[in-house]
């Protein structure tokens, strides 16, 4: 087997450990990974690319929503359940992807705490100044490019609400009035989705190149 192969297994087993870990009690969860050679920056950077990855999905999910959502007020004739079916699935779709972007930026939070928490603490066991500078020089850099990029992780986040309270809407107004006017009702609304999913894709690529870019800085 090639050595890239090779390496990218390991990276592969790595991440599935390190997921397989983070579902326990958090303090037995780093005491086992810092165990075997996994430190918090480590978990945190594998945090990050999975919220990063959870974000890229959302971005496709919600773009073919709108797809979707297009094709229903364009309806010209056709099976209005079949219609109204792919539309609520899109919806529901959508909805998981945003409650999983919402989790992991949650558990890139917790670790980042934890992890500049014992970073600060332990520069008081420096016997060596310069050391001890340089050190907390890293730490006021590393923890800047991480509130960069957590700021454009929540906005992100918060980007996907009023999109998905407007898909909300149309599939409820579908649900209860299941006609050719009620399509018709729904033209005036695309011009509002459109513009609010694509801020959402904005912002999802800017967090996603503001986790790509924190990811390189730890490494």
């Amino acid at each position: 087997m090639k050595p890239f192969r090779i390496n990218q297994l390991r990276a592969a087993l790595l991440l599935l450990l390190i997921a397989a870990l983070l579902a326990g009690c958090q303090a037995v969860r780093y005491r086992t990974l810092e165990a075997i050679g996994v430190e918090k920056r480590d978990i945190l950077s594998a945090r990050v690319e999975s919220a990063r990855d959870a974000q890229d999905d959302a971005r496709e999910e919600f773009s073919s929503a709108l797809e979707q959502f297009r094709a229903t007020v364009a309806f010209d004739g056709g099976d209005l359940e079949s219609l109204y079916d792919r539309l609520d699935r899109a919806y529901e779709r959508s909805l998981a992807d945003a409650t999983r972007v919402r989790d992991r930026i949650e558990r890139v939070r917790d670790v980042a705490e934890d992890l500049f928490d014992e970073w600060s603490d332990e520069l008081d066991q420096y016997e060596n100044a310069d050391l001890r500078r340089r050190s907390a020089e890293l730490l006021r850099e590393t923890k800047s490019r991480y509130e960069r990029m957590m700021a454009a992780m929540r906005r992100a986040e918060a980007s996907m609400d009023p999109v998905l309270r407007s898909f909300q809407d149309q599939v409820l107004f579908l649900k209860h009035n299941l006609n050719a006017q009620a399509i018709s009702a729904l033209k005036a609304e695309l011009d509002d989705i459109e513009s609010d999913t694509e801020t959402l894709i904005r912002a999802m690529n800017e967090a996603i190149a503001e986790a790509n870019a924190f990811m390189r800085a730890l490494e």
